[in-house]
């Protein structure tokens, strides 16, 4: 307790850092305020008790932070940009010009970022008139001439765009990564009100059930921290050299691979695919051409959330995630280069791709690890809720590890910068 106390003594008695913490709170309230600022034209009332009928469409509210339900100027959310980087990732390995550009260090990730926002944009209009479209059928907006409809995906595009300049701001002035702070602040902003209705459920759902969900949820919080700061160390010896008469090097260090380097990207990107079949459907369900309307029918029926298939279809898009993102973090190749530069080699093991193809061999065989436990994390609840028939707590396995990974990562954020600070203190 005292040390945690003396860490954050130590934060707020450091004037950069605690500008930079305040930054971080000031841009989120923003964000808070932007969530409760209604666009015209939609029947709020109507839309909230559409959003608590419908599992699919509470689970994309709790990213959003209440923004959905509140037809607010941030219904969008960073959905359009996560969409983007997911293409600009596809991309990245498709077209060897972006390949080399990505590798370019500062430079090469500001363009591609700039790039990540340009295809957003477009796909904010797109995801702002099927909004339109979905809450026209419901019945919740009303008949809307061309120049209101204009202005409503206007409105809906500019709040997205918005969010991820506010989210580039934290990255640039604040406290850890801005978009994950802000996918963040919105799951843990609707956790009051989900527990709220989840005890209000005591006497109708039992207690054991509750219990049992609860449990589970401080399981996956112990499972998610050992897991992500789990590593695989891979010993690396450095060969002596002679110069001037001294010999330098000749020590050994180790290679840390984590067991998840993906981290929370393959959730997050999963997520984002994973309702699509049932929105689709519930779009189409409705459609006058008998052929669409059955197809809908069919995507409402078999990707209903919760059902075997979804969770079938949300597990195998986070194994596929986990192992593609893991390609794009970590180059094996461009680690055994390093390595041979700086005259390191792991025993046994020749210098060049013989030391790549070794290191593609561990990453693989540690990810398959990672893949199944960000699997298993994200439809455990799924399954849970089944069993006990508990449906409030929509925040599910994918919430509790954003929220897990983005408190991980921003205090080990905090405590190098504290640990960077003390060193220079001493220097100095």
């Amino acid at each position: 307790m005292n040390s945690v106390l003396k860490i954050f003594s130590d934060l707020f008695s450091e004037k950069d850092l605690k500008r930079k913490i305040l930054f971080t709170f000031g841009i989120l309230f923003v964000f808070r305020f932007l969530a409760h600022i209604p666009i015209p034209g939609a029947n709020i009332t109507a839309l909230q008790n559409l959003f608590n009928s419908s599992q699919i469409l509470g689970f994309l509210n709790v990213f959003t932070g209440g923004g959905m339900e509140n037809f607010s100027l941030v219904t969008l959310g960073l959905g359009p940009y996560i969409n983007a980087s997911i293409i600009m990732q596809l991309f990245t390995k498709v077209f060897p010009k972006l390949e080399e550009m990505s590798k370019e260090g500062e430079f090469g990730r500001i363009k591609i970022n700039q790039y990540t926002r340009i295809i957003a944009i477009p796909m904010c209009a797109m995801q702002s008139y099927g909004m339109f479209i979905l809450l026209s059928k419901q019945g919740i907006i009303g008949n809307l001439s061309p120049a209101d409809v204009l202005r409503l995906v206007v409105a809906m595009t500019g709040g997205s765009v918005l969010l991820m300049w506010l989210g580039e701001l934290i990255s640039e002035y604040g406290i850890g990564n801005g978009i994950s702070i802000i996918i963040f602040s919105g799951i843990v902003a609707k956790l009051p009100q989900s527990f709220g209705q989840t005890l209000a459920t005591v006497s109708s759902q039992g207690i054991t059930n509750i219990a049992i969900i609860f449990t589970l949820a401080i399981g996956v919080v112990a499972a998610v921290v050992f897991v992500n700061e789990a590593t695989r160390n891979v010993q690396v010896q450095y060969a002596k050299r002679l110069r001037g008469g001294r010999i330098y090097g000749g020590g050994s260090n180790f290679l840390p691979l984590r067991v998840n380097m993906a981290g929370m990207i393959p959730i997050i990107f999963a997520v984002s695919l994973v309702l699509l079949p049932s929105f689709l459907g519930n779009v189409l369900v409705s459609a006058k051409s008998p052929q669409l309307a059955e197809i809908g029918r069919v995507l409402t029926v078999y990707f209903k959330m919760g059902g075997w298939i979804y969770n079938a279809f949300y597990f195998i898009l986070v194994f596929a995630f986990t192992y593609f993102y893991t390609a794009v973090a970590f180059n094996p190749e461009d680690v055994a280069d390093n390595l041979k530069k700086q005259g390191g080699f792991i025993p046994g093991i020749r210098p060049g791709k013989p030391t790549s193809d070794y290191l593609n061999r561990v990453v693989t065989r540690i990810t398959l690890v990672g893949a199944l436990f960000l699997g298993l994390v994200a439809v455990l609840p799924n399954v849970a809720q089944s069993i006990t028939g508990i449906a409030t707590l929509t925040v599910g396995g994918a919430g509790i590890l954003i929220v897990v990974s983005v408190v991980l990562e921003t205090v080990k954020s905090l405590q190098s910068q504290l640990i960077m600070r003390d060193y220079d203190a001493k220097i100095i």
